[in-house]
């Protein structure tokens, strides 16, 4: 499918962000582990989310969704999921005797890898092509001392992933230089195991914030958890960044199941705010909170950094700008799902805009560096791809290109990214329709704030 602006009019106005797909990722998993049943109130319904509630039906969750209306303006009202746990800290079993496919979801693979081996019978975790270019070995190697007993069925530390049984908990480390959903995987799982969980994370620690995001749901569900995450020690560079070690101790524990609701979604809103911060005018995004753990967040800072003004309430933000941006220096280290937009509001904006610290978006759905660098190149955008991020001069120049078409390469972030650089240039999208993995309502949110966009089949153009 091919994505392209058609018409753009009335910019402005007032917008909910999109339900938080790193939350709903998180609270389907644990309310499935917990005693008794949850509600989850203003789920995201997409194709990646979708994938963790499935996989959590093979191992006995019961998932009632007939109350759940994604257009409802009122999260409390008529917008939840129910979600009937299995107690996971007693025996899990998995019902499916097929390998479970798990599609493009990352999130799903890592977190549910280490929660099958609670499970006292095997299981097999596949995808499409994108997941099982995923890298495991961390994790599978973290995961032995553990009871841990899963590998990788190609033999090269990536899906397909064949889980059995075993993990009783204990101690263990892990490298955090490579993906934060690691550590995620192992505390879900060992809050609930035999032994309880003491985990220390050595070396670089990416995405602090997504682990922050994983303790923040946990403790909701009644998990009590001692951590030094956010503790300056004395052999850090930096807070929040390249450490020692960082720990995490829980005891054996139950999930308790509780009503919960997912809050907005920063990375997702960021193509909303960017949208005007490029035209120009004035947008109030509600569902956006202060006090979010979320380190997408950041893109408040960019904004405002590049031009555009401001204002964050408890519960919304409000962006105004006069369309011009201005290049900036920007560490991504703990935002990596920040690098499309930015490296897109990079190209927009006058001056070099430097982005680093995201060696780790390489292993995402796909390599966002160079795959970022090798489209804006495609545009007549000058741009240096470094091994942790990537230096952009502003301007796009069709007159040379050979075409004015991109590639989302299956990735989400990537077509929704560029749809800022066609709000300005006629450019045609490969593979638009890929915004679903994240972002289902995308061509509707952006309708609202006076963009019409166009999503259709090659042979129509």
């Amino acid at each position: 499918m091919i994505l392209k602006v058609k018409k753009v009019s009335s910019i402005g106005g007032i917008v909910k962000a999109p339900p938080s797909k790193s939350y709903t990722h998180r609270a389907i998993i644990i309310a499935s582990l917990a005693e008794g049943v949850s509600n989850l109130y203003d789920p995201l319904s997409s194709e990646d989310t979708l994938a963790s509630l499935n996989a959590c039906k093979y191992f006995g969750a019961e998932v009632d969704t007939s109350n759940f209306n994604p257009l409802a303006n009122n999260p409390n009202l008529n917008n939840f999921w129910k979600i009937k746990g299995v107690d996971g800290s007693k025996d899990l079993e998995n019902s499916s005797k097929e390998p479970i496919d798990l599609k493009n979801s990352g999130t799903t693979l890592r977190i549910m890898t280490s929660v099958a081996g609670l499970s006292k019978n095997r299981t097999i975790f596949t995808g499409d092509d994108s997941l099982k270019t995923r890298p495991m070995g961390l994790l599978l190697e973290a995961l032995k001392p553990l009871g841990g007993n899963a590998k990788s069925l190609a033999k090269n530390g990536k899906p397909p992933i064949a889980i059995e049984p075993g993990f009783i908990g204990g101690e263990t480390f892990i490298d955090g230089s490579v993906s934060s959903q690691f550590i995620s995987s192992i505390l879900i799982a060992g809050a609930i195991s035999k032994k309880g969980i003491n985990l220390q994370v050595k070396g670089d620690f990416i995405s602090k914030p997504y682990v922050a995001m994983t303790l923040d749901v946990m403790e909701k569900f009644g998990i009590e958890i001692e951590s030094d995450l956010f503790t300056k020690h004395e052999n850090c560079d930096l807070e929040d960044k390249k450490c020692s070690s960082t720990t995490f101790s829980i005891k054996p524990q139950k999930y308790k199941a509780t009503d919960y609701t997912i809050e907005g979604d920063y990375s997702s809103a960021s193509y909303l705010l960017g949208t005007l911060a490029v035209l120009g005018g004035k947008i109030v995004v509600k569902n956006l909170f202060e006090a979010s753990k979320q380190g997408d967040k950041l893109i408040l800072e960019i904004l405002e950094k590049m031009g555009a003004k401001i204002e964050l309430k408890s519960d919304s933000v409000t962006l105004s700008s006069d369309g011009k941006l201005y290049g900036i220096d920007v560490d991504l280290h703990n935002a990596p799902d920040l690098l499309p937009t930015v490296s897109a509001l990079g190209a927009l904006a006058n001056g070099k805009t430097t982005i680093t610290g995201v060696k780790h978006a390489r292993y995402k759905e796909t390599d966002r560096i160079a795959k970022c660098a090798e489209e804006l190149a495609k545009l007549g955008c000058e741009v240096t791809e470094k091994e942790d991020g990537m230096e952009i001069i502003g301007g796009i120049n069709l007159e040379k290109s050979d075409s004015n078409r991109v590639t989302s390469h299956d990735d989400h972030r990537l077509a929704m990214a560029f749809t800022l650089i066609a709000l300005k240039h006629d450019i045609l999208i490969e593979n638009g329709a890929v915004f679903n993995v994240s972002f289902p309502n995308f061509i509707e949110a952006m309708a609202e704030i006076g963009v019409e966009l166009d999503l259709f089949e090659e042979s129509s153009i």
